[in-house]
């Protein structure tokens, strides 16, 4: 009987490997899987790259996890948001590496990396220092940028319903990268708000089918960031 449900975050996060690449799903607070996060810090990996649209808000989450010394480089799209106070601070010091790709070629690196499709040209960023030293293409009298498919050792996201074989829905803007995440790596750990039987959610509305899915675990009551920022708490918890 197929059945992927583990017992607790821990028990998901257990065989990530220091060095790993991990795709972590977000908007911020709306899909960020704070409870794999914080399990990954109990952990203590070391060494790990991050693919996410930001570096984290707060101390908490992701911010927390680069905070503890856990990241030597960070992917994304927006390193600075208004709440975002570690990563800025590190980066300025060179204590951590960023790679800024532009919010659009992100989601379709991601996605090609879960399609197979090694590359792809964009117009996105020509004539930006985005675009130094990448390959460049006139096509059609319009000149492209070259740019690679990202994948994932894991992925960590957030959903609002699973099953045990891993079908997925998430809540509204949630959905944001957590698909094509799950699709480029080769782990994917979900934490789910609500677990139910098999058939109880109508295929017609699962987003991500199970086939993309190696784990899922409870996470009835997720924390909330915005909270957590107000209260000023800090993980390892202050």
């Amino acid at each position: 009987m197929i059945n992927k449900i583990f017992n607790s975050p821990a028990e998901a996060v257990e065989d990530i490997f220091d060095g790993a690449t991990i795709l972590i799903s977000g908007f911020g607070e709306v899909g960020s899987p704070i409870e794999l996060i914080h399990a990954l810090i109990d952990k203590g990996v070391k060494n790990l790259t991050v693919v996410s649209n930001n570096t984290g808000s707060g101390y908490i989450g992701l911010a927390a996890l680069i905070e503890n010394k856990q990241v030597k480089k960070v992917i994304c799209s927006f390193p600075k948001t208004a709440n975002s106070v570690v990563f800025p601070e590190l980066y300025s010091k060179g204590e951590i590496e960023l790679e800024l790709v532009p919010q659009g070629t992100l989601a379709e690196r991601i996605r090609c990396g879960g399609a197979g499709i090694p590359a792809f040209y964009t117009p996105t960023s020509v004539g930006t220092i985005l675009a130094d030293g990448k390959e460049k293409r006139i096509i059609n009298g319009k000149e492209y940028i070259l740019e690679h498919a990202i994948k994932g050792d894991f992925a960590l996201v957030k959903c609002l319903k699973a099953d045990r074989y891993g079908n997925l829905v998430y809540n509204k803007t949630a959905r944001n990268f957590g698909p094509i995440m799950c699709a480029a790596a080769k782990t994917t750990i979900v934490q789910a708000k609500q677990i139910v039987d098999v058939g109880d959610i109508d295929p017609e509305v699962v987003v991500t089918p199970g086939i993309f899915v190696q784990r899922v675990v409870s996470v009835p009551n997720p924390l909330e960031e915005s909270v957590l920022i107000a209260e000023n708490r800090r993980y390892p918890w202050n």
